[in-house]
């Protein structure tokens, strides 16, 4: 499994891999995801004090990264989750959502939330069985089909 470290969003190789999901998200749902409205995950909001973003790391290599950002008091965001293509089907992205959770937890969150498009059901369905539930739109995101939450285990008690 990867080790984790924080990275700035807007610095390499953190910067690299956004650029990368961003490519893909382009290539699979067209235009929309920069569309004007469309929620934001700049690398202030993935940053200190209310943020951060984690790259994972194989042999010193970038396989993974994703990204928190704060919605509000006891709540927060999970951000551009992406795996490297070479590096999929291993447990990565789980590895991923976990430490991103963790990290949630670590900054004083006790809720996270997410989404995901239609055209990535992969994604959905590692959410859901990570505990995830559906709940209404709570960001416009036009590309979005799957909004959910988590209660964090240990977060505020």
């Amino acid at each position: 499994m990867p080790s984790f470290q924080t990275v700035g969003a807007g610095e390499p190789p953190a910067s690299d891999l956004l650029a990368a999901m961003i490519d893909e998200l382009h290539a699979t749902y067209g235009g929309r995801i920069d569309a004007p409205g469309s929620p934001t995950a700049t690398p202030a909001e993935m940053g200190p004090p209310h943020g951060t973003f984690l790259v994972g790391f194989e042999g010193g290599e970038p396989v993974c990264g994703g990204g928190v950002k704060r919605l509000g008091d006891g709540l927060a965001e999970i951000k551009r989750m992406y795996v490297v293509p070479h590096a999929r089907s291993r447990g990565l992205a789980r590895a991923l959502l976990a430490a991103l959770e963790a990290a949630a937890r670590d900054l004083g969150y006790e809720r996270v939330r997410l989404d995901t498009g239609a055209r990535q059901p992969h994604a959905r369905a590692l959410y859901e069985a990570e505990g995830y539930r559906s709940i209404p739109d709570y960001n416009g995101n036009p590309c979005a089909a799957f909004w959910a939450e988590k209660r964090l285990a240990g977060a505020g008690e």
